[in-house]
């Protein structure tokens, strides 16, 4: 059962909050989440660091705390002395303005300790949205120095809540959900960063708007399954090209720390079936730095940015690379850089001729094709991609589809097509799709299929949780032991199909083509004999029963 459906008093708490946000005025859900977000980043900022000062006090471990010293506002920071902007200072006057700043900063800086949650939420209604304005959310913005993607995408970032009233409600409402969420996890001895991320996940679930550019938000459940079949490993490079709010790169980060925990397999399983750790705190600085280094995404979306970069933030990973880039254009240079793709790419829209870039090589401005492209190209050679498509890519019989698949079977080892229910994506889409794996630069032999049915939810707009995991872990299972060799039977849920069969059907994907069909073989009484037995009912009016007999006639 899921956090929400177990505990409603968090759902109404969230549902509250959405309604405040509304009779406030902000009407716009991808505004009011963005809204939202910067007030549960501020929240659990302050919560984590209180956790890293305790048990640095514990340890005897050295840590510094975000909120020793001082801050100066960027507003009111002293202005260079050389008639320059900061990024144009050479090295000896950046020293002097640095000491410069170091001073103002003693003299008119603000004590750090007061931007905490923990501090402000104290404050009279009527100070505390001027106190955030003036201090909490530029120190926010800065938070990571300059420099930074995060820096750099906050930079345009406003925190436009116009009511101190609807501040200081918000902030009485993310009060209450953490106490829930901390008595449920205290209750169901469930992780607290796993009841965190339902919490965000259930708010984001609310951007339904997003679905108009063809943007779905991937359920996390579906997230997990492709990570888990792609089996991101320590090291390697993951991207998605199409980021969203960062699912993918946060399932493949929360994958890979579940793997490095000696004791992940003495965890219970989600209601999934999944088993996810988020022990990272005991790991050497040296692995740290590696996971920290290990995941990048894009999108064409600012907001969209924004709130991946704090998404990953809220999870752990402290200086996360998601940028603000359209990966089809012609600025997106990066080819060959990565181990791991995974995607869930917009599935509507075209692009304009003039703006793709020219190492795409499909000739078509499909954006379902063109990121198929663009993710074998993202692939290292030997590097994998697990990507989410609309079922119509398996078997569309235009030329541009059929290169497109043409790509992950002639140039690629295509491991496995997945056909998910349509109901996947409600209630933003009813839209069938499937879940591709392919190697680049592999061989492709025989491609795997399954026919996924049920998902462990119910397939209508409330995607209520059923009792099990559907074919989530079947799927698993039978993924890795996958055996071409063994017996074939094409009248189950999975099959392999050679490659030399899928060329000839024009390298059709779609399993329906592959699949044998059972027909029982019904045999039906001749038509004396049924009428004979109506005419043995009690109870028939009289009239249907001359009529019948007449019929009786006339068949001697």
């Amino acid at each position: 059962m899921s956090l929400l459906q177990r505990n409603p008093e968090i759902k109404s708490k969230i549902d509250d909050l959405w309604n405040k946000f509304w009779a406030g005025g902000i009407s716009n859900p991808l505004t009011a989440i963005e809204q939202i977000t910067y007030l549960l980043f501020m929240k659990i900022l302050d919560e984590n660091d209180l956790k890293e000062v305790a048990n640095a006090e514990f340890t005897g471990d050295a840590y510094t705390s975000r909120f020793t010293g001082k801050f100066l506002p960027p507003a009111e920071r002293p202005r260079p002395d050389f008639n320059k902007r900061i990024t144009e200072l050479d090295k000896d006057e950046q020293i002097v303005y640095e000491e410069k700043l170091r001073e103002a900063t003693e003299i008119q800086g603000i004590e750090k300790e007061k931007l905490r949650w923990s501090f402000f939420k104290m404050l009279p209604a009527d100070e505390v949205i001027a106190h955030i304005q003036r201090y909490v959310f530029p120190f926010l913005k800065d938070l990571n120095g300059s420099g930074t993607p995060f820096t750099h995408h906050m930079a345009t970032a406003m925190f436009t809540i116009p009511k101190a009233s609807l501040v200081t409600e918000a902030i009485k409402n993310i009060e209450g959900i953490f106490e829930e969420m901390e008595k449920d996890a205290r209750e169901h001895g469930q992780d607290f960063q796993d009841i965190q991320g339902d919490v965000y996940e259930y708010l984001l679930s609310e951007i339904a708007s997003a679905g108009k550019n063809g943007q779905f938000r991937t359920p996390r459940h579906i997230i997990k399954l492709l990570v888990e079949l792609v089996d991101p490993q320590l090291g390697q490079l993951v991207a998605d090209p199409a980021c969203g709010t960062g699912g993918f790169l946060l399932g493949a980060y929360q994958y890979v720390v579940t793997k490095l925990d000696e004791n992940w397999r003495d965890k219970e399983p989600d209601e999934d079936g999944f088993i996810r750790s988020r022990r990272s705190a005991s790991f050497t600085e040296k692995t740290k730095d590696i996971l920290q280094r290990s995941f990048f995404g894009f999108d064409i979306d600012q907001s969209m940015v924004r709130m991946g970069l704090m998404n990953l933030m809220m999870h752990g990973i402290e200086e996360p690379q998601i940028e603000y880039m359209d990966t089809l254009s012609k600025k997106y240079v990066e080819t060959g850089q990565y181990h791991i793709v995974l995607a869930n790419p917009p599935f509507t829209g075209k692009i304009d001729k003039a703006d793709m870039s020219e190492e795409l090589t499909l000739k078509t401005t499909k954006s379902e094709l063109l990121f198929i492209d663009r993710i074998y190209q993202m692939l290292r050679p030997g590097g994998t991609a697990g990507i989410i498509i609309p079922q119509g890519v398996l078997f569309s019989t235009s030329k541009a589809f059929q290169e497109a698949r043409k790509l992950m079977i002639e140039d690629s080892e295509l491991k496995a097509v997945i056909s998910a229910p349509s109901g996947v994506f409600k209630p933003y889409a009813g839209v069938s799709t499937a879940l591709l794996i392919f190697t680049k630069g592999g061989t492709t032999e025989n491609v795997w299929f399954y026919d996924m049915r049920d998902d462990g939810y119910s397939l209508d707009d409330k995607r209520n949780k059923l009792e099990g995991y559907g074919d989530l872990q079947d799927i698993i299972t039978q993924y890795r032991a996958k055996d071409p060799e063994a017996e074939n039977d094409r009248k189950g849920k999975f099959f392999f199909v050679p490659k030399e069969e899928i060329v000839k059907e024009g390298y059709d994907l779609s399993f329906s083509r592959y699949k044998t069909e059972v027909y029982e073989e019904i045999e039906y009484e001749k038509p004396k004999v049924i009428l004979e037995k109506l005419l043995g009912v009690s109870g028939i009016e009289s009239k249907i029963s001359d009529g019948l007999k007449s019929l009786k006639k006339l068949m001697h």
